[in-house]
């Protein structure tokens, strides 16, 4: 009986691996599309979309990045998202990789293409907006199903009670939803301010504090993406279930951290990275939780420390994850 032997292919040399990433980067546009993946991800029609081209087109700058290990992919249901890589730091390649990335990184993006990424933007939270707007009289009773508040309310407020602070004067909420929180840091905290860009969602909130006779907690119609956004610096900011209905997460941990006091905490209150599509249409997610990774990346861009995390499974195989970032402290002169 003949064998024929099966020869595993043969892995491409380190000048091989230079070839590629030299063709991957001898090229305008697709340095111009390293440079949009900065702080997003994007899915091929967007990215379409942004550079004004063919789907045909992106996809084969897509294709030769991808092969140069420039770019990597993440699924999202039946979506493939499109992500720069990090430097492989046991690659031979990998100074001249972080050399390339930090010298796009510092050059600004041109007017058009912040524009075109802005209408990408304004796309994705249109789609949430318009899900939103069917539940005026509250938020859609499926969101239960994957994590109900009080799963998560005793390890966030334990969690909270350990933070060294640089005061307990001011807490800000964003995206408060009914006001299930507020009570809990008004409690903790001198002042409230719930911050919330949907009206319907905001006067239920009001109605839960004066029903539970809160007198220190302030409802305010604002977005707190915004940077005229009329509050003042806050010695903790919490997002709970809020990022991932943000068209940028990477923007808006960005704007998150203009709320904080030197020495504030950003806590946030995410689902972990799962595979469950139907979510996008039951309850209007955006994005299908988030790495760990990618949120501590998101958190030093924004100029945010490490600081405590906890992670909670859940029954139904949702994780949550709750992740608190803090702003340095300033160095007071001896």
């Amino acid at each position: 009986m003949t064998h024929i032997a099966q020869l595993a292919p043969a892995q491409p040399s380190l000048t091989d691996q230079l070839a590629a990433f030299c063709k991957a980067t001898g090229d305008a546009l697709r340095l111009d599309i390293l440079r949009a993946l900065r702080n997003d991800s994007f899915g091929v029609l967007e990215l379409a979309q942004i550079f004004a081209m063919r789907q045909s087109g992106m996809s084969h700058h897509l294709k030769v990045l991808a092969n140069a290990g420039l770019v990597s992919t993440r699924r999202e249901g039946n979506s493939i998202f499109y992500r720069r890589s990090l430097p492989d730091t046991t690659s031979h390649w990998s100074q001249l990789h972080e050399t390339l990335l930090c010298g796009l990184d510092v050059l600004p993006l041109g007017a058009e293409l912040q524009q075109a990424i802005a209408v990408i933007h304004s796309q994705r939270a249109e789609m949430s907006r318009q899900f939103f707007a069917r539940f005026a009289d509250g938020t859609p009773a499926q969101q239960d199903l994957i994590a109900h508040f009080g799963l998560y309310r005793e390890p966030l407020t334990g969690l909270m009670d350990g933070l060294r602070l640089p005061a307990r004067q001011l807490a800000i909420e964003i995206g408060p939803g009914e006001g299930g929180f507020l009570p809990d840091l008004a409690a903790r905290f001198e002042r409230v301010i719930g911050l919330d860009n949907a009206p319907s969602m905001l006067e239920r909130a009001r109605q839960q504090c004066t029903d539970a006779g809160l007198d220190n907690v302030q409802c305010l119609l604002a977005d707190a993406l915004d940077p005229q956004c009329p509050v003042q610096p806050a010695d903790c900011v919490v997002s709970n279930m809020v990022l991932h209905h943000m068209p940028a997460p990477a923007e808006a941990m960005k704007r998150f951290t203009r709320l904080l006091k030197p020495g504030g905490s950003l806590i946030l209150t995410e689902l972990c990275s799962h595979d469950q599509s139907w979510v996008r249409d039951t309850c209007g997610d955006l994005w299908l939780g988030f790495d760990q990774v990618d949120l501590s990346r998101w958190a030093s861009d924004a100029g945010l420390m490490p600081g405590a995390s906890l992670y909670i499974g859940l029954r139904n195989g949702f994780q949550i994850q709750v992740q608190q970032y803090f702003t340095p402290e300033p160095i007071t002169a001896i």
